[in-house]
């Protein structure tokens, strides 16, 4: 099954003035020196929206962006996975998805992941890009996802996602009160600093995130966010960057600062939540076979639904 691989990187200090290949190697480091210098040579990278050679050096903060398609060393192993499928027809395949479930295979997480077990149930899959696969929830951001059971669904579904047709809303519970909703209009790209985190970054990709308030608690929010656009932790990324960073998420909330005055009970339920607050809502679409427009809603999950009626007792 051939893979997609796509990912971007923010040049870092250190690495300036170095060989594309040579900073690349050190960028993905999952990926041998030749095939890097493959993906370059054909094409698949572009450093500031331009193709450059192997040899060719880049500067700090030079944006590359990586497309390139990856041959698997044999079949993905299909697994006998639950799935909580939402709604199913001849085409498309409503999941939601729990907390704590890789999306699909890579480093480091070669089994256990919604590709294998959609591999195990519907085998016919196979013959789709990413086994119908197209767009990611973080692993421990709960909430629907849509799979394309067929290629002329696939091509469809992908086109709803550039085109922006497709609707996804998500809640989450932030850090400190809000005072209204907006948006966030800030392009994302790779941190230059720690390549397992995106950052803001002038050159990086359109991002834009709309939010709005749904419940306001002493420290914190419950909003309900809306997606223009995709982005690798586009959610968590624009909320930290307006100070309010997602309950939860240890990558980018920073240390967690508890509220004065509550009781040791709310703390305790604020420390030992382990996850990002985060749950993809609803979903729509225009269905790919008859043209009619569908969404499909999910209840917050329960770690979530105890977390905001631990926070009402603050209020």
């Amino acid at each position: 099954m051939t893979q997609v691989v796509e990912d971007d990187f923010v040049v870092p200090l250190r690495l300036s003035d170095c060989r594309l290949d040579q900073v690349m190697t050190e960028l993905m480091p999952d990926y041998s020196r030749s095939r890097l210098q493959q993906w370059i040579k054909a094409g698949d990278v572009l450093v500031n929206k331009k193709t450059l050679r192997p040899k060719d050096k880049v500067r700090v903060n030079d944006l590359i962006e990586v497309q390139a398609e990856l041959e698997s060393q044999g079949d993905w192993e299909a697994e006998n996975i639950d799935i909580d499928v939402v709604y199913e027809d001849d085409d498309i395949i409503i999941i939601n998805k729990p907390a704590g479930m890789v999306v699909h295979p890579g480093a480091g997480n070669y089994s256990g992941t919604l590709m294998n077990a959609l591999l195990y149930h519907y085998p016919d899959i196979e013959a789709v890009p990413r086994a119908g696969i197209v767009h990611r929830l973080d692993k421990d951001t709960t909430g629907l996802m849509v799979v394309a059971k067929t290629l002329i669904a696939h091509a469809h579904i992908v086109d709803q996602l550039q085109t922006r047709e497709m609707g996804r809303e998500y809640e989450a519970v932030v850090v400190n009160t809000m005072t209204g909703g907006g948006t966030v209009d800030a392009a994302i790209a790779r941190s230059p600093k720690n390549r397992k985190k995106m950052a803001l970054h002038p050159f990086g990709k359109v991002a834009i995130t709309h939010y709005r308030v749904l419940e306001r608690f002493p420290a914190y929010t419950h909003v309900r966010v809306k997606l223009e656009t995709g982005r690798t932790h586009q959610i968590r990324v624009h909320m930290a960057s307006i100070n309010h960073p997602l309950i939860g998420d240890q990558t980018y909330a920073g240390r967690l600062k508890l509220p004065a005055g509550v009781s040791e009970e709310v703390k305790e339920v604020l420390r030992s939540f382990g996850r990002q607050a985060l749950h993809a809502k609803k979903l729509s679409l225009i269905h790919p076979r008859t043209g009619e427009e569908m969404s499909w809603e999910s209840d917050l999950p329960t770690d979530m639904q105890a977390l905001l009626a631990t926070l009402t007792e603050t209020k």
